[in-house]
């Protein structure tokens, strides 16, 4: 199947989107695929290298080069800074994607006070004060789309990361309150809940024999999820075609849950 099969949405060109962790893994993906839309594509990452790299490659595609803003998103002021510089440069943002995270294993015995706080900065608590800064411009705009990742490990009830799930599942009551105070202004709020993704990282660091005797297991579908599996149920959330879409979870997944 080509990229040509797949839906172009008109509303999407010339808006204004801001990514977070959009340097690798569903974050690259996202990136790629809001360019090929003719969208102004803002991405703060607290990875250079891989980040610079991406702006390059998509700029010798020919499509619109993504702005990149290196920020460790633990740093709240750092990010209110990046999402005002995104704006002086693409103008006020219309959709945010609510994407980095991380997935480190911990058990339950391991974690600190402090481990605990860094997985609720690493994983929750950025998405809320993004939304909480791009708030003004899409008022200012007459509406807007905020997309918050959660994930299914929540759901399952995954044993080897209980501060990150905690934070997963935190992030879709979070969704559901600011869709509810957001909107009245026009401002759309969700919950993308990608399943396991076959992004660099994950295939590097967990997806073992084991693991793949699990995916075809629990998945309803047989093939493997992609990055850009996620990015395209993205797109459809940030352009005008959900414009009725709040407030809710979408899964992507194959099926697992």
């Amino acid at each position: 199947m080509t990229t040509e099969t797949y839906a172009v949405y008109p509303s999407l060109r010339g808006r204004s989107v801001f990514i977070t962790g959009g340097g690798s893994g569903i974050g690259e993906s996202l990136v790629r695929h809001f360019c090929a839309q003719g969208s102004r594509v803002a991405f703060v990452d607290a990875a250079a290298e891989p980040s610079l790299r991406l702006m390059a490659a998509i700029a010798a595609q020919g499509h619109p080069e993504p702005f990149f803003i290196p920020c460790d998103l633990r740093n709240v002021e750092a990010l209110q800074a990046a999402v005002e510089q995104a704006r002086e440069r693409n103008g006020p943002i219309q959709v945010l994607c609510n994407n980095a995270g991380n997935d480190d294993r911990h058990q339950t015995a391991d974690v600190s006070v402090a481990y605990w706080d860094d997985r609720m900065a690493v994983n929750l608590r950025h998405q809320f004060f993004a939304a909480q800064a791009v708030r003004p411009q899409m008022k200012a705009l007459g509406g807007g789309s905020i997309i918050n990742f959660g994930s299914i490990t929540w759901m399952v009830g995954d044993p080897d990361c209980p501060a990150y799930v905690t934070a997963k599942a935190a992030v879709y009551g979070m969704t559901r309150a600011l869709a509810r105070e957001l909107g009245p202004e026009r401002i759309r709020v969700n919950c993308m809940v990608p399943g396991w993704v076959m992004t660099e990282r994950q295939m590097r660091l967990w997806l073992t024999p084991a693991g793949e005797r699990q995916i075809e297991e629990r998945q309803c579908l047989p093939d493997r999820l992609q990055p850009s599996d996620i990015a395209r149920m993205a797109l459809f959330l940030a352009a005008d075609d959900s414009r009725m879409c709040s407030s809710q979870q979408f899964i992507v997944d194959g099926g697992w849950v």
